[in-house]
């Protein structure tokens, strides 16, 4: 029996409530302030979601060469994936919310799974990571809290050599929401030369603006690292360097999202920096990811599959 698509709908936007860490959370600096944090959390009661998602959504961990601890991530495999020897490419979700977790934007691979049976995408890899105590910043003076880190120089060679990816720029996409999106649109700057197709989503460059303008400060108790560690600074960075990567950007937002505005800003400043770049107002929409995919899911993930249709390599 199939469940009727508004059903599944209300259920996906149910989720951040009926699972813990699941929604936006405040950033504190004190330990002490913070939701626990564990750089493995697969989803609590795993059995009774594993008839919401996908069955080929898998949790797995891997050893942090720097931290000598397991670091946890959820992948969505698209069906025949065990049955073939064909590589993917793949794109990386990054999650909103602080502190991290790998199972705070899994729900997504619902709309991936559905996307792809009925012929949207092409079949493709999907890993969902955690962030880190600081989702996506690296933090040196918290232990183990090189979130940013982890995931470039650790979590990306691991999937590349434990999965049949393509292992090229052209093949590896990064998209994010929220505090997800603020990491991937430091992370696509910093590190073109990993990324094609990047799509930041509902990001809060509004906080990006004052960490920028207040010595790294985003709030009295929470400071990163202030020389240019933030989205606006990193962007004019990237703008000034000769023959830089080619990024395919695509930047994404409800515009009835509190970050709408700023949203608008940060894609004026890409012009005035000469940054081509797409944006997607997705119409009436506030805060939430699942219900811009429930909008507008299709269009995001195509624009990733745009570039990879370009860069697909030969059998």
């Amino acid at each position: 029996m199939t469940t009727p698509k508004l059903h599944v709908a209300c259920l996906l936007l149910a989720l951040p409530t009926l699972l813990p860490n699941f929604g936006p959370a405040p950033a504190r600096a004190a330990a002490g302030n913070q939701q626990p944090f564990e750089w493995v959390s697969p989803l609590e009661n795993g059995a009774h979601f594993r008839q919401i998602l996908p069955p080929t959504l898998k949790h797995a961990a891997f050893k942090s060469p720097s931290m000598g601890i397991d670091v946890g991530y959820y992948i969505y495999l698209p069906p025949g994936y065990e049955t073939t020897r064909a590589r993917y490419p793949v794109v990386y979700y990054l999650h909103g919310g602080r502190p991290g977790g790998e199972s705070k934007a899994v729900r997504l691979s619902t709309f991936v799974d559905a996307a792809l049976k009925k012929g949207t995408i092409r079949p493709t890899l999907y890993v969902f990571p955690n962030g880190g105590p600081v989702s996506w910043y690296d933090m040196p003076d918290i232990k183990n809290g090189m979130g940013e880190s982890v995931f470039v120089n650790e979590l990306i060679p691991h999937i590349d050599k434990t999965y049949r990816t393509w292992g090229t720029r052209e093949g590896r996409a990064l998209e994010g929401y929220s505090q997800g999106g603020r990491g991937t649109t430091r992370i696509m700057f910093k590190h073109p030369e990993l990324f094609l197709s990047v799509a930041p989503g509902g990001s809060g460059y509004g906080p990006e603006k004052k960490v920028q303008e207040n010595d790294g400060y985003e709030s009295p108790n929470l400071r990163f690292l202030p020389i240019g560690y933030n989205t606006w600074d990193l962007a004019k960075a990237y703008a000034a360097r000769p023959n830089r990567p080619a990024l395919d950007i695509l930047i994404w937002d409800g515009t009835k999202c509190f970050n709408y505005e700023f949203n608008l800003q940060f894609s004026a400043y890409l012009k005035q920096l000469n940054i081509p770049h797409e944006f997607l107002s997705i119409k009436d929409v506030p805060h939430t990811d699942a219900g811009s995919y429930e909008k507008n899911g299709d269009d995001i993930m195509r624009h990733h599959q745009k570039v990879f249709a370009q860069h697909r390599p030969k059998p």
